[in-house]
Protein backbone atom coordinates (compact mmCIF):
# COMPACT_ATOMS: atom_id res chain seq x y z
CA UNK A 1 0.00 0.00 0.00
CA UNK A 2 1.68 3.11 -1.05
CA UNK A 3 -0.63 5.69 1.24
CA UNK A 4 0.81 5.86 4.47
CA UNK A 5 0.97 8.46 8.00
CA UNK A 6 3.32 11.21 8.22
CA UNK A 7 3.78 10.86 11.81
CA UNK A 8 5.38 14.15 12.04
CA UNK A 9 2.83 16.05 10.29
CA UNK A 10 -0.30 14.01 11.55
CA UNK A 11 -1.52 13.91 7.72
CA UNK A 12 -0.94 11.28 4.72
CA UNK A 13 1.14 10.82 2.24
CA UNK A 14 1.36 8.90 -0.99
CA UNK A 15 4.41 7.42 -2.23
CA UNK A 16 3.97 5.96 -6.43
CA UNK A 17 5.86 4.51 -8.83
CA UNK A 18 4.86 4.47 -12.29
CA UNK A 19 6.49 4.46 -15.92
CA UNK A 20 6.46 7.94 -17.67
CA UNK A 21 5.64 8.26 -21.52
CA UNK A 22 9.06 7.16 -22.33
CA UNK A 23 8.84 4.29 -20.25
CA UNK A 24 11.29 4.97 -17.64
CA UNK A 25 10.74 4.10 -13.96
CA UNK A 26 9.89 7.43 -12.00
CA UNK A 27 8.63 8.08 -8.60
CA UNK A 28 6.01 10.97 -7.52
CA UNK A 29 5.65 11.71 -3.78
CA UNK A 30 2.76 14.17 -2.72
CA UNK A 31 2.20 15.21 0.86
CA UNK A 32 -0.50 16.71 3.39
CA UNK A 33 -3.80 14.67 2.92
CA UNK A 34 -6.39 15.09 5.58
CA UNK A 35 -6.98 11.41 5.72
CA UNK A 36 -5.83 8.19 3.67
CA UNK A 37 -8.97 7.96 1.53
CA UNK A 38 -8.18 10.98 0.16
CA UNK A 39 -4.67 9.84 -0.29
CA UNK A 40 -5.45 6.61 -2.59
CA UNK A 41 -7.66 8.57 -4.35
CA UNK A 42 -5.14 10.71 -5.69
CA UNK A 43 -3.11 8.05 -6.16
CA UNK A 44 -5.87 6.24 -8.61
CA UNK A 45 -6.14 9.50 -10.67
CA UNK A 46 -2.49 9.53 -10.45
CA UNK A 47 -1.84 6.37 -12.10
CA UNK A 48 -5.22 6.81 -13.94
CA UNK A 49 -3.63 9.81 -15.82
CA UNK A 50 -0.44 8.55 -16.69
CA UNK A 51 -1.62 5.58 -18.36
CA UNK A 52 -4.18 7.58 -20.31
CA UNK A 53 -6.78 5.46 -18.31
CA UNK A 54 -9.90 6.74 -19.99
CA UNK A 55 -12.27 5.58 -16.93
CA UNK A 56 -10.71 8.41 -15.06
CA UNK A 57 -13.26 11.20 -13.79
CA UNK A 58 -14.45 13.57 -16.04
CA UNK A 59 -13.13 16.51 -13.85
CA UNK A 60 -9.87 14.73 -13.99
CA UNK A 61 -9.41 14.64 -17.80
CA UNK A 62 -10.58 18.29 -17.59
CA UNK A 63 -7.34 18.86 -15.61
CA UNK A 64 -4.84 16.94 -17.82
CA UNK A 65 -6.91 19.20 -21.30
CA UNK A 66 -6.38 22.19 -19.66
CA UNK A 67 -2.63 21.35 -18.85
CA UNK A 68 -2.00 20.31 -22.56
CA UNK A 69 -3.53 23.00 -24.31
CA UNK A 70 -2.42 25.99 -22.19
CA UNK A 71 1.44 26.05 -23.03
CA UNK A 72 -0.02 26.08 -26.64
CA UNK A 73 -3.04 29.55 -26.68
CA UNK A 74 -3.33 32.92 -25.43
CA UNK A 75 -4.07 33.87 -21.95
CA UNK A 76 -6.86 35.30 -23.00
CA UNK A 77 -8.31 31.80 -24.67
CA UNK A 78 -7.32 30.05 -21.83
CA UNK A 79 -9.19 32.60 -19.31
CA UNK A 80 -12.45 32.52 -21.30
CA UNK A 81 -12.02 28.32 -21.72
CA UNK A 82 -11.75 28.22 -18.65
CA UNK A 83 -14.46 30.06 -17.47
CA UNK A 84 -16.96 28.12 -19.74
CA UNK A 85 -15.90 25.09 -18.63
CA UNK A 86 -16.33 25.71 -15.02
CA UNK A 87 -19.46 26.94 -15.29
CA UNK A 88 -21.49 25.60 -18.12
CA UNK A 89 -20.05 21.95 -18.69
CA UNK A 90 -18.02 20.88 -15.33
CA UNK A 91 -21.33 21.52 -12.92
CA UNK A 92 -23.49 19.20 -15.58
CA UNK A 93 -20.69 16.12 -15.79
CA UNK A 94 -18.97 16.21 -12.61
CA UNK A 95 -20.08 13.12 -11.13
CA UNK A 96 -18.80 11.01 -14.29
CA UNK A 97 -16.45 9.28 -15.76
CA UNK A 98 -14.52 10.03 -19.00
CA UNK A 99 -15.42 7.33 -20.98
CA UNK A 100 -19.52 6.94 -19.45
CA UNK A 101 -20.38 10.01 -20.75
CA UNK A 102 -22.95 9.15 -23.75
CA UNK A 103 -24.74 10.64 -26.36
CA UNK A 104 -27.72 10.95 -24.59
CA UNK A 105 -26.33 12.51 -21.95
CA UNK A 106 -24.66 15.34 -24.04
CA UNK A 107 -27.87 16.06 -25.73
CA UNK A 108 -29.75 16.34 -22.41
CA UNK A 109 -27.13 18.91 -21.23
CA UNK A 110 -27.80 21.13 -24.64
CA UNK A 111 -31.37 20.66 -23.80
CA UNK A 112 -30.54 22.28 -20.27
CA UNK A 113 -29.19 25.07 -21.81
CA UNK A 114 -31.34 25.65 -24.66
CA UNK A 115 -34.10 25.98 -21.86
CA UNK A 116 -32.03 28.36 -19.35
CA UNK A 117 -33.35 31.89 -19.21
CA UNK A 118 -31.98 34.95 -17.28
CA UNK A 119 -33.95 37.05 -15.19
CA UNK A 120 -35.91 39.27 -18.20
CA UNK A 121 -36.08 35.52 -19.18
CA UNK A 122 -34.17 35.87 -22.50
CA UNK A 123 -31.82 32.86 -23.29
CA UNK A 124 -28.29 32.57 -24.39
CA UNK A 125 -27.42 33.63 -27.82
CA UNK A 126 -27.11 30.96 -30.41
CA UNK A 127 -23.40 32.28 -30.87
CA UNK A 128 -22.72 31.41 -27.69
CA UNK A 129 -24.68 27.88 -27.18
CA UNK A 130 -22.02 27.28 -30.30
CA UNK A 131 -18.97 28.47 -28.64
CA UNK A 132 -19.80 26.40 -25.42
CA UNK A 133 -20.54 23.70 -27.50
CA UNK A 134 -17.28 23.77 -29.46
CA UNK A 135 -15.65 23.94 -26.09
CA UNK A 136 -16.91 20.24 -25.19
CA UNK A 137 -16.64 19.06 -28.61
CA UNK A 138 -12.91 20.30 -28.05
CA UNK A 139 -11.88 18.25 -24.84
CA UNK A 140 -13.66 15.19 -26.06
CA UNK A 141 -11.58 15.34 -29.44
CA UNK A 142 -8.61 15.42 -27.36
CA UNK A 143 -9.12 12.55 -25.57
CA UNK A 144 -9.64 11.06 -29.06
CA UNK A 145 -6.63 11.94 -30.60
CA UNK A 146 -4.05 11.45 -27.76
CA UNK A 147 -6.00 9.55 -24.87
CA UNK A 148 -7.63 7.28 -26.89
CA UNK A 149 -11.29 7.47 -26.33
CA UNK A 150 -13.03 5.08 -28.53
CA UNK A 151 -15.45 7.84 -29.93
CA UNK A 152 -16.73 11.55 -29.30
CA UNK A 153 -20.02 11.43 -27.79
CA UNK A 154 -20.56 15.07 -28.12
CA UNK A 155 -19.60 15.01 -32.19
CA UNK A 156 -22.40 12.00 -32.28
CA UNK A 157 -25.06 14.89 -30.57
CA UNK A 158 -24.82 17.06 -33.30
CA UNK A 159 -24.04 20.78 -32.71
CA UNK A 160 -26.05 23.23 -30.97
CA UNK A 161 -26.89 26.61 -31.61
CA UNK A 162 -25.17 29.05 -34.79
CA UNK A 163 -21.38 29.61 -35.57
CA UNK A 164 -22.61 33.53 -35.83
CA UNK A 165 -25.29 35.95 -35.67
CA UNK A 166 -27.55 36.04 -39.05
CA UNK A 167 -27.31 39.55 -38.91
CA UNK A 168 -23.86 41.14 -39.13
CA UNK A 169 -24.37 45.05 -38.03
CA UNK A 170 -22.56 48.05 -39.14
CA UNK A 171 -22.70 51.91 -39.86
CA UNK A 172 -23.22 53.38 -43.12
CA UNK A 173 -20.46 56.39 -44.04
CA UNK A 174 -22.90 58.88 -43.05
CA UNK A 175 -23.99 57.20 -39.94
CA UNK A 176 -20.31 57.21 -38.93
CA UNK A 177 -19.82 60.74 -39.76
CA UNK A 178 -22.72 61.90 -37.63
CA UNK A 179 -21.00 60.04 -34.69
CA UNK A 180 -17.52 61.14 -35.66
CA UNK A 181 -19.13 64.92 -35.01
CA UNK A 182 -20.40 63.94 -31.62
CA UNK A 183 -16.65 62.49 -30.65
CA UNK A 184 -14.96 65.76 -31.66
CA UNK A 185 -16.00 67.03 -28.11
CA UNK A 186 -13.34 64.71 -26.30
CA UNK A 187 -10.24 64.57 -28.77
CA UNK A 188 -9.30 61.45 -27.69
CA UNK A 189 -12.05 59.13 -27.99
CA UNK A 190 -12.43 60.94 -31.46
CA UNK A 191 -8.78 60.07 -32.73
CA UNK A 192 -9.57 56.77 -31.37
CA UNK A 193 -12.60 55.96 -33.28
CA UNK A 194 -11.64 57.46 -36.55
CA UNK A 195 -8.45 54.95 -36.71
CA UNK A 196 -10.94 51.52 -35.69
CA UNK A 197 -12.98 53.04 -38.59
CA UNK A 198 -11.00 54.29 -41.17
CA UNK A 199 -8.27 51.44 -40.52
CA UNK A 200 -10.33 48.41 -39.53
CA UNK A 201 -8.42 47.66 -36.74
CA UNK A 202 -9.37 45.15 -34.04
CA UNK A 203 -10.39 46.77 -30.52
CA UNK A 204 -7.09 45.30 -28.92
CA UNK A 205 -4.65 46.38 -32.01
CA UNK A 206 -5.79 49.89 -31.09
CA UNK A 207 -5.27 50.23 -27.30
CA UNK A 208 -1.73 49.06 -28.11
CA UNK A 209 -1.03 51.43 -30.28
CA UNK A 210 2.63 53.29 -29.50
CA UNK A 211 3.84 56.80 -31.57
CA UNK A 212 6.31 54.06 -33.34
CA UNK A 213 3.79 52.10 -35.38
CA UNK A 214 2.88 55.09 -37.49
CA UNK A 215 5.22 55.91 -40.31
CA UNK A 216 3.66 59.30 -41.38
CA UNK A 217 5.99 60.23 -44.02
CA UNK A 218 5.08 56.90 -45.61
CA UNK A 219 1.66 56.68 -44.88
CA UNK A 220 1.52 53.15 -42.56
CA UNK A 221 1.05 51.86 -39.78
CA UNK A 222 2.19 48.72 -38.59
CA UNK A 223 0.19 46.08 -36.31
CA UNK A 224 2.13 43.79 -34.57
CA UNK A 225 0.98 43.57 -31.12
CA UNK A 226 -2.76 43.56 -29.15
CA UNK A 227 -3.78 45.07 -25.43
CA UNK A 228 -5.57 42.49 -22.85
CA UNK A 229 -6.72 43.30 -19.76
CA UNK A 230 -6.70 39.98 -17.97
CA UNK A 231 -7.00 39.03 -14.42
CA UNK A 232 -5.96 42.67 -12.78
CA UNK A 233 -3.30 43.33 -14.68
CA UNK A 234 -2.43 45.00 -18.25
CA UNK A 235 -0.66 42.73 -20.83
CA UNK A 236 0.59 43.40 -24.42
CA UNK A 237 0.25 40.27 -26.32
CA UNK A 238 0.79 39.05 -30.24
CA UNK A 239 -2.38 40.07 -32.59
CA UNK A 240 -4.94 37.63 -32.62
CA UNK A 241 -3.34 35.40 -35.34
CA UNK A 242 -0.59 35.30 -37.26
CA UNK A 243 -1.49 37.52 -40.33
CA UNK A 244 -2.58 39.81 -38.02
CA UNK A 245 0.82 41.19 -38.59
CA UNK A 246 0.34 43.50 -41.07
CA UNK A 247 1.09 47.13 -42.40
CA UNK A 248 -1.55 49.02 -43.17
CA UNK A 249 -1.93 51.79 -45.71
CA UNK A 250 -3.25 55.30 -44.30
CA UNK A 251 -5.07 57.69 -46.36
CA UNK A 252 -3.78 61.48 -45.78
CA UNK A 253 -6.04 62.91 -43.48
CA UNK A 254 -5.76 60.24 -41.30
CA UNK A 255 -1.89 61.22 -41.20
CA UNK A 256 -3.02 64.87 -40.90
CA UNK A 257 -4.78 63.74 -37.78
CA UNK A 258 -2.90 61.35 -36.27
CA UNK A 259 0.38 64.25 -36.10
CA UNK A 260 -2.52 66.86 -34.51
CA UNK A 261 -3.07 63.90 -31.66
CA UNK A 262 0.79 63.53 -31.34
CA UNK A 263 0.95 67.11 -30.39
CA UNK A 264 -1.48 67.01 -28.36
CA UNK A 265 0.25 64.27 -25.86
CA UNK A 266 2.36 65.14 -23.49
CA UNK A 267 6.39 63.88 -23.48
CA UNK A 268 4.83 62.05 -26.83
CA UNK A 269 7.47 59.56 -27.39
CA UNK A 270 7.82 56.31 -30.19
CA UNK A 271 6.97 53.92 -27.41
CA UNK A 272 4.18 55.99 -25.83
CA UNK A 273 1.09 54.16 -25.70
CA UNK A 274 -1.85 56.43 -27.55
CA UNK A 275 -4.80 55.60 -26.22
CA UNK A 276 -3.83 54.69 -22.70
CA UNK A 277 -7.57 53.88 -21.37
CA UNK A 278 -9.73 50.54 -20.83
CA UNK A 279 -12.15 48.60 -23.39
CA UNK A 280 -14.96 50.02 -21.27
CA UNK A 281 -13.80 53.59 -21.49
CA UNK A 282 -14.56 52.89 -25.86
CA UNK A 283 -18.02 51.04 -24.61
CA UNK A 284 -18.87 53.83 -22.66
CA UNK A 285 -17.97 56.89 -25.47
CA UNK A 286 -19.87 54.65 -27.79
CA UNK A 287 -23.35 54.16 -25.59
CA UNK A 288 -22.42 58.31 -25.49
CA UNK A 289 -22.01 58.99 -29.49
CA UNK A 290 -24.52 56.83 -30.86
CA UNK A 291 -27.34 58.53 -28.74
CA UNK A 292 -26.14 61.90 -29.15
CA UNK A 293 -25.65 61.50 -33.04
CA UNK A 294 -28.76 59.58 -33.59
CA UNK A 295 -27.40 56.66 -34.73
CA UNK A 296 -28.11 52.81 -34.07
CA UNK A 297 -25.64 51.39 -30.98
CA UNK A 298 -23.58 48.84 -32.48
CA UNK A 299 -20.48 47.22 -31.09
CA UNK A 300 -17.07 48.17 -31.01
CA UNK A 301 -16.30 45.24 -32.98
CA UNK A 302 -18.79 46.38 -35.43
CA UNK A 303 -16.65 49.27 -36.28
CA UNK A 304 -14.51 47.12 -38.10
CA UNK A 305 -17.45 45.24 -40.38
CA UNK A 306 -18.45 48.87 -41.01
CA UNK A 307 -14.70 49.76 -42.18
CA UNK A 308 -15.22 46.80 -44.54
CA UNK A 309 -18.55 47.20 -45.66
CA UNK A 310 -17.42 50.79 -46.45
CA UNK A 311 -14.51 49.10 -48.54
CA UNK A 312 -16.96 46.86 -50.13
CA UNK A 313 -18.93 49.95 -51.65
CA UNK A 314 -15.38 51.53 -52.74
CA UNK A 315 -15.11 48.13 -54.61
CA UNK A 316 -12.37 46.17 -53.61
CA UNK A 317 -11.75 42.49 -53.84
CA UNK A 318 -12.51 40.12 -50.91
CA UNK A 319 -8.95 39.28 -51.78
CA UNK A 320 -7.56 43.08 -51.12
CA UNK A 321 -9.88 43.82 -47.88
CA UNK A 322 -8.33 40.11 -46.59
CA UNK A 323 -5.08 41.19 -46.91
CA UNK A 324 -5.89 44.74 -44.86
CA UNK A 325 -7.94 43.27 -42.25
CA UNK A 326 -5.43 40.66 -41.46
CA UNK A 327 -8.30 37.36 -41.93
CA UNK A 328 -6.61 34.36 -41.51
CA UNK A 329 -7.92 33.20 -44.29
CA UNK A 330 -9.92 34.47 -47.58
CA UNK A 331 -13.26 32.37 -45.77
CA UNK A 332 -13.59 34.76 -43.19
CA UNK A 333 -13.82 37.54 -45.59
CA UNK A 334 -16.63 35.83 -47.18
CA UNK A 335 -18.78 35.69 -44.28
CA UNK A 336 -19.38 39.65 -45.64
CA UNK A 337 -20.67 38.56 -48.85
CA UNK A 338 -24.32 39.62 -48.32
CA UNK A 339 -22.70 42.96 -48.36
CA UNK A 340 -21.54 42.72 -52.06
CA UNK A 341 -23.79 43.98 -54.44
CA UNK A 342 -25.39 42.38 -57.08
CA UNK A 343 -23.43 41.36 -60.44
CA UNK A 344 -25.58 39.61 -62.17
CA UNK A 345 -27.63 42.64 -64.27
CA UNK A 346 -23.69 43.87 -65.33
CA UNK A 347 -22.63 40.36 -65.86
CA UNK A 348 -25.62 39.61 -68.18
CA UNK A 349 -24.94 42.79 -69.33
CA UNK A 350 -21.61 41.99 -70.42
CA UNK A 351 -21.73 38.42 -71.60
CA UNK A 352 -24.69 39.98 -73.57
CA UNK A 353 -21.81 42.43 -75.34
CA UNK A 354 -19.45 39.65 -76.19
CA UNK A 355 -22.28 37.95 -78.73
CA UNK A 356 -23.35 41.52 -80.11
CA UNK A 357 -26.71 43.00 -79.79
CA UNK A 358 -27.05 42.80 -83.40
CA UNK A 359 -26.93 39.05 -83.50
CA UNK A 360 -30.71 38.49 -83.23
CA UNK A 361 -31.91 34.86 -83.31
CA UNK A 362 -29.83 32.35 -85.81
CA UNK A 363 -33.23 30.25 -85.95
CA UNK A 364 -35.69 33.00 -86.77
CA UNK A 365 -37.69 32.85 -90.21
CA UNK A 366 -36.81 36.32 -91.38
CA UNK A 367 -36.35 36.55 -95.22
CA UNK A 368 -32.59 35.88 -95.17
CA UNK A 369 -32.75 32.95 -93.30
CA UNK A 370 -35.53 31.77 -95.43
CA UNK A 371 -33.55 32.60 -98.88
CA UNK A 372 -30.32 31.86 -97.14
CA UNK A 373 -31.32 27.84 -96.11
CA UNK A 374 -33.56 27.27 -99.26
CA UNK A 375 -37.24 28.05 -98.32
CA UNK A 376 -39.17 26.52 -95.34
CA UNK A 377 -37.89 23.21 -95.78
CA UNK A 378 -34.67 23.99 -96.06
CA UNK A 379 -31.70 23.12 -92.93
CA UNK A 380 -33.81 24.72 -89.84
CA UNK A 381 -37.11 23.41 -90.64
CA UNK A 382 -36.67 21.00 -87.89
CA UNK A 383 -35.76 22.28 -84.59
CA UNK A 384 -33.43 19.36 -84.58
CA UNK A 385 -31.64 20.33 -87.36
CA UNK A 386 -32.44 17.53 -89.56
CA UNK A 387 -33.81 17.67 -93.32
Amino acid sequence: MSASKDKKRGTWMVYIRYKDWKGEKQIHTKRGFPTKREALEYEREFLLKKSKDVTMGFPKFVEIYMEDIKPRIKLNTYLTKKHIIETKILPYFEKKSLSEISVTDIIQWQNELLSMRDEQDRAYSQTYLRTVQNQLNAIFNHAERYYDLSVNPAKKAGKMGKARSREMLFWTKEEYLKFAKVMKEKPVSYYAFEILYWTGIREGELLALEKGDFNIPERKLTINKSFQHLQGEDHITSPKTEKSNRTIDLPEFLCREMEDYFGMLYGCGEHTRLFPFSKSYLHHEMDRGAKQAGVKRIRIHDVRHSHVAHLIELGFSPIEIADRMGHESISVTFNYAHLYPSKQKMLAEKLNGERGLDAGNPFSLSEDNVEKEGGLGGKFNRLDGKQ
